[in-house]
């Protein structure tokens, strides 16, 4: 009997725990009317971020299910109608009854885009949303940021990115099917400029990091196809913020047979550098002006012109600079510093402009030609003479001390100076030939290219150290200085490539698809041929439940040299370099779900190239360094997983994770280990070889992470979170074989935050006639902090010798946590 007391007891007690866990409840009910108060039916009605929700009836009804004692916010949806939006605040089991007026849109319906299997049986293709370009928190912000989330990164002031272990030269750019280049002389990311991708005009972004098609150029990383939209309506946008400026307006003309497209930007980093561990004046400005024009002749003919130029300024009047680290061994505990105040400064001028001409030919139904002809300039101008003396040693943080942040016991002193007069000029002519031609289940694409290069170089820069009144190297019959470059060059040269590959669909028990291609390239700097063959497949099992898709790919990716790579550190041109060679394999799925009401996407790939005739090379800072030789083989194997999912309707959020390990072996590449005697000479030596070591961008683990998100009662007002990691970098010392990969940069870990309010909506019917705002479509207002965390991560190191001549690594670092705000308008 007791027993049965008991169970009786725990079961209440069970029942009394689950009905007091069951979640409080309220209701809303209501009808619906459209603007001539006749009911509406089959209007959507949702709690907002939620996926969870009824239409309502025929006779515009509903009553729905609400949470009780916290806000929430009902969302009405029809289509031609504009969507309301009603905030709520109900206590538990009470019911509200309201009234909902809905009013038809007079604005045109927007371009729906249906997104199929097709991209995702690419190997190696995201789809990015140039939409959160605008969005994202970053300092340099555009189509670069977001690449960055699944690539990684190790420089927020940048636009440059790594992929897959490459560098960024070996990474192509296109817009509108032209091929994009940078300036080349830029060592320091202060000095760059506005990326060249406007994503106010961005219709489509395609990034492919890896298993490319034949179609695309010979570069051994990444490929980066934009395409510029084609205006249907006047349009345009502005935005203002303490970094960035920028206006867009596009349009139609002559019965819509002409369009045009205009985007004009304005950047200054100035607030960025003000917070720089080298402080004086930086006055740098970047500007840039864009048009995209189309007209369309007949039925089957039309024309299109892109026409850029862009223009950097980077002024630099330099005080001082304060650097520490702090040192820490069995033997050895110190918080050093290195006080550096200079005299001098620094002028840097980039011009580029390109122009490009297409015409777009519909021979048949199933065929068309594309016949596109551009000229591409670059124009650098690097000047400098800055002179340092600095002092080196022991740093005091006592804060009750009278010398807080002094140097109290001096290690090392000494003075350098840096020069440079280096000019480049290229021009780059192209003309290009494509077909397209469908015949069903064969999908056939070619190419030509002929291509001409002109490079104008002079070089001449030095440097000057001088340490305890000796200069290094230390020669006492003459003055010698520690790097000196000088050269001159002039070279033309002719390019010539070409393609053709087929797109094969098979179509019985299930869906697979086959890649197959060929390109070839041939130039006349040293006369080597290649040939490319490629092949890609995708494949999605007919009787499988999950909506899976395998695919992979597999091909040849050879990378012809040009100007950055041919040149030596020494400052020369190896003009008889040949092309790097990798071969590439990649595989893995795409695979659509769903976690309880909302949808996700998981891809994963996993790769490996294999590299011959490398060119090694150091970064520091931005700045690639050459060995100007094919004296290295190398490898990079990895695994990328990406999440994409709406952890809020109507907002993407994704998560990127990746493993790679990349290693090089420089031909005959050794070293001796010496050994001494207690008078310090050298009394024997054993000689070793360097090995496999890792490459500069090796970087076994990165994360990025990008959330979009809202109030749960008001859509208007907008978080977004841009959060990066990246584990530990190599840094090799300039020069040494047995000191590569000596230093190590601490992991990259960075997180950015945007906060946007809506200030002005899309109601125009409120507006007066005669407001100011009465054509604008939106005004959003944005605050970023960057660096939420503040972290002072590492770019590079400078090399201090003390006065018993030991060597230092003192780290340069990043830009700690910063504000910007911004308007931005649609119109």
């Amino acid at each position: 009997m007791k027993a049965a007391l008991c169970y009786l007891l725990l079961l209440l007690i069970l029942c009394s725990q689950s009905l007091l866990a069951q979640k409080k409840a309220a209701f809303v009910s209501g009808k619906i009317f459209d603007e001539n108060d006749r009911p509406l039916a089959k209007v959507s009605v949702i709690i907002l971020g939620r996926q969870t929700g009824l239409v309502a009836s025929d006779s515009g009804e509903f009553r729905l299910k609400v949470p009780a004692d916290k806000a929430f916010a009902l969302v009405f949806s029809f289509t031609g109608y504009k969507t309301q939006q009603r905030n709520f605040l109900l206590n538990e089991n009470e019911e509200e009854k309201i009234v909902v007026r809905m009013e038809k849109n007079a604005q045109q319906l927007k371009e729906v885009v249906i997104t199929d299997d097709q991209q995702r049986k690419e190997a190696g293709l995201v789809k990015i949303n140039p939409k959160d370009a605008i969005n994202i928190p970053s300092p340099v912000g555009g189509i670069e940021s977001l690449i960055k989330v699944f690539v990684g990164s190790n420089n927020e002031l940048t636009s440059q990115y790594s992929v897959r272990g490459g560098n960024y030269d070996e990474n192509l750019v296109y817009v509108n099917d032209f091929e994009i280049f940078r300036p080349y002389l830029v060592s320091n990311a202060q000095q760059e400029g506005l990326s060249f991708i406007n994503p106010e005009m961005t219709k489509n972004v395609s990034f492919y990091n890896g298993g490319f098609q034949a179609k695309y150029g010979d570069k051994m990383s990444s490929v980066l196809d934009i395409q510029y939209r084609k205006p249907k309506k006047f349009g345009g946008s502005a935005y203002v913020g303490l970094l960035e400026q920028g206006l867009h307006l596009e349009g139609t003309a002559a019965k819509d047979k002409f369009t045009y497209l205009v985007g004009v930007r304005n950047r200054t980093n100035k607030n960025l550098f003000s917070s720089q561990d080298t402080k004086g004046n930086y006055i740098p400005s970047s500007s840039d002006i864009q048009a995209l024009f189309t007209y369309q002749i007949n039925q089957n003919n039309s024309l299109e012109l892109l026409g850029t130029f862009s223009q950097t300024k980077f002024s630099l009047i330099p005080q001082f600079s304060q650097l520490t680290s702090s040192v820490f061994s069995p033997y050895f505990t110190a918080n050093l510093g290195l006080d550096v105040f200079f005299s001098g400064q620094e002028q840097d001028r980039y011009y580029t402009d390109m122009v490009g001409l297409t015409w777009n030919q519909q021979v048949k139904k199933n065929l068309r030609l594309k016949w596109m002809i551009s000229r591409f300039n670059d124009n650098e101008n690097e000047s400098y003479d800055i002179t340092g003396n600095y002092l080196f040693g022991e740093r005091n943080f006592d804060k009750g001390s009278a010398d807080f942040g002094l140097i109290t016991n001096p290690l090392g002193a000494g003075l350098y100076q840096n020069y440079a007069r280096n000019r480049l000029d290229i021009t780059v002519w192209n003309a290009t030939h494509k077909g397209y031609l469908d015949l069903g289940n064969h999908y056939i694409q070619w190419g030509l290219s002929a291509e001409k290069q002109i490079v104008h170089d002079k070089l001449h820069e030095w440097e000057f150290q001088d340490s305890a009144g000796y200069s290094l190297p230390y020669n006492p019959d003459a003055l010698t200085l520690n790097n000196y470059r000088h050269s001159s060059a002039d070279l033309d040269i002719n390019r010539f490539t070409g393609f053709v590959q087929d797109n094969i669909a098979f179509t019985h028990a299930s869906e697979f698809t086959l890649q197959a291609g060929v390109r070839y390239n041939y130039n006349t700097l040293n006369n080597q041929f290649l040939l490319s063959p490629r092949l890609g497949f995708s494949w999605k099992p007919a009787k499988s439940k999950k909506d899976i898709i395998y695919r992979g790919a597999i091909g040849i990716y050879n990378q012809p040299p040009f100007y950055r790579e041919m040149r030596k550190m020494d400052g020369t041109l190896n003009t008889d370099l040949k092309a790097q060679k990798s071969w590439q394999v990649t595989a893995g799925f795409d695979y659509n779900f769903h976690a309880g009401d909302r949808p996700f996407r998981l891809t994963t790939e996993a790769y490996y190239k294999g590299m011959t005739d490398v060119v090694p090379y150091d970064l520091v800072n931005v700045r690639t360094r050459y060995y100007g030789e094919n004296s290295a083989k190398a490898y990079a194997v990895g695994v990328e997983m990406r999440l994409f999912g709406e952890l809020v309707k109507d907002a993407e959020s994704w998560i990127s994770i990746g493993i790679m390990r990349t290693r090089e072996k420089i031909n005959n590449a050794f070293y001796y280990n010496y050994n001494l005697d207690s008078s310090n000479h050298v009394v024997d030596s054993t000689r070793a070889e360097q090995g496999w070591v890792r490459r500069p961008t090796d970087r076994l683990i990165t994360l990025g992470l990008f959330i979009q998100d809202y109030l749960s009662t008001n859509k208007n007002f907008k978080l977004y979170l841009n959060v990066l990691y990246g584990s530990n970098l190599p840094f090799n010392i300039p020069g040494s074989v047995k000191y590569r990969n000596a230093l190590i940069i601490d992991p990259y870990i960075r997180a950015d935050i945007g906060l946007s309010a809506l200030l002005l909506d899309n109601e125009k019917s409120n507006r007066r006639s005669h407001s100011p705002f009465r054509n604008i479509e939106n005004i959003w207002a944005t605050l970023e902090i960057f660096n939420v965390i503040d972290r002072d991560n590492t770019i590079s190191y400078l090399l201090i010798k003390d006065f018993s001549n030991t060597v230092y690594a003192m780290p340069q670092r990043l830009t700690p946590r910063l504000l910007n705000l911004k308007l931005v308008a649609k119109f």
